[in-house]
């Protein structure tokens, strides 16, 4: 365990992600001094921050030894004194570990929205990439993805209805099993197969209050996901995507989006029902094509089984088809994730979305790995590399990226996509650039004002409790579109 003390609540997430990129096998705890009395462990340093009027002194003890980093903040706004501060750590860590991080002191989510942000200011492209470099001591390599992506994402976005529109997501909370690496909110099927009814009951009665709550809203995209969508039954499904179909005006959705993921919860009469209403836009995710992996990270499917399923759509008549792959998966190596690549490109998928393992405190992974060691996951610039080679290859180029906490070798997610085929919903998502209206257990509505401001309300994550308090979770969007109606008002 690595402890960090400071001498004021300050910046304390912000340092913490910073310490944990740079040591990710260790606990690291941040605390106000007096609070607690803690050490680091032996052999580890023990952190300091200090909080002047017009400084920062930060440092570490190591053995006997104490050593001091200072900046000045004089008249500094808060988010520049972050930055100096994270600057100040940035380099003290890279001394003592002898690393660099290819994102910098970058920590958050969505580093592609300072691009964007800049070029909708009209800053130059070299004005933004000296100031990623500057400001945050991103790599060259990232600041160029960056502006890339962002350039794109303008011209895909060009069309979406900001002010006027928003886009709708429903969540699927159930899969065939749970993964090792997954924390999201899913439940394993056979466990809720007699109960499904009632979510889709709960879920439609979610769907009647956003129906006539957008009434006068144009909808953009519409992106059902899990969990795996595909492991309601084929009548299930009918049901569901039958209610959406009435419930909503189709006539400006530029992408209606499934993940029918896994390939043992494909069936050709399944994916006949998606076809059937109008789904533009599907899944199918290997992760790797490795049986042995898939076996040891609990996905009961075969590389074969990926290639049938992947094949079947293509057959009932998809043209747009993503598959999702997971880097740094556990024992898989570059000659692993070589042969993933080329076993995908001979499908020739429309996107491809590449992942860097993050490690969630709530995924048995986190377990696994105090049995194992962080050294079993193995993602590195060679693997990203392989990955974007591919990717490219076969005629795709980058549109979206995002970040997650404890992500192997630091690294990002990044969407490819050949010509007109970019998930816009993705994209949506990550640069909150428009009102996004969530239905189901676990997921998150969010209105984006006209000031750029974002409010937020969640469902619960528990099926049962969703399903018992479904009204409520209604009420809570009914207070945040008021609250929206109120802004416009005033």
């Amino acid at each position: 365990m690595i402890v960090v003390t400071l001498n004021e609540d300050k910046f304390a997430y912000d340092i913490h992600s910073l310490i944990k990129a740079f040591y990710p096998a260790q606990d690291v705890k941040v605390f106000v001094e007096g609070e607690k009395e803690l050490t680091s462990d032996a052999g580890l340093p023990a952190f300091f921050v200090r909080f002047a009027e017009e400084s920062i002194t930060a440092g570490y003890n190591c053995g006997p030894q104490s050593y001091f980093y200072a900046c000045n903040t004089n008249k500094l706004e808060r988010s520049e004194v972050k930055n100096s501060l994270k600057q100040l750590l940035y380099g003290m860590l890279s001394e003592l570990t002898g690393q660099k991080l290819p994102w910098g002191t970058l920590t958050g989510i969505r580093p592609t929205k300072i691009a964007m942000q800049l070029l909708e200011e009209g800053k130059s492209e070299d004005e933004i990439r000296s100031y990623m470099q500057d400001t945050y001591l991103a790599s060259a390599e990232k600041t160029e993805l960056s502006i890339d992506i962002a350039k794109r994402e303008q011209e895909i976005l060009a069309d979406i209805h900001y002010e006027d529109g928003y886009s709708l997501y429903i969540g699927i909370p159930f899969c065939p099993t749970t993964c090792l690496y997954c924390s999201f909110t899913s439940y394993p099927i056979c466990a809720w197969k007699n109960r499904v009814s009632e979510y889709l009951a709960a879920m439609e009665k979610e769907i009647d209050f956003v129906k006539e709550a957008c009434r006068d809203r144009i909808l953009d995209s519409v992106y059902i996901g899990g969990g795996t969508p595909t492991t309601l039954e084929a009548d299930e499904l009918e049901r569901l995507l039958s209610k959406v179909r009435e419930s909503f005006d189709f006539s400006h959705v530029q992408e209606f989006t499934v993940e029918a993921g896994r390939a043992d919860s494909i069936t050709r009469e399944k994916l006949e029902v998606l076809k059937k209403y109008g789904v533009t836009r599907i899944s199918v995710n290997p992760q790797t094509m490795k049986d042995e992996t898939l076996r040891m990270i609990g996905r009961r499917h075969t590389v074969e089984q990926v290639i049938e399923a992947y094949k079947l759509a293509r057959e009932i008549g998809f043209d747009n088809i993503n598959m999702d792959l997971i880097l740094g998966l556990p024992g898989e190596d570059e000659a692993d994730v070589a042969n993933t690549i080329e076993r995908v490109k001979e499908l020739d998928p429309d996107s491809l979305t590449v992942h860097s393992l993050a490690v969630k405190r709530a995924s048995r992974l986190a377990q696994w790995i105090q049995d194992n060691g962080i050294s079993t996951l193995n993602n590195t610039d060679q693997t990203m590399e392989i990955a974007a080679a591919g990717a490219k290859a076969m005629g795709m180029e980058p549109y979206y990226l995002y970040r997650q906490k404890n992500m192997s070798g630091n690294f990002e997610n990044v969407g490819y996509a050949k010509p007109g085929k970019a998930g816009i919903y993705n994209i949506l998502i990550m640069e909150e650039k428009e009102s996004i209206m969530a239905i189901g257990a676990g997921t998150i509505s969010k209105v984006v004002f006209g000031d750029g401001r974002i409010e937020r309300c969640d469902n619960v994550k528990d099926v049962a409790l969703y399903i018992d308090r479904i009204d409520e979770m209604i009420e809570r969007k009914r207070q945040l579109l008021c609250l929206e109606k109120q802004e416009q008002t005033v």
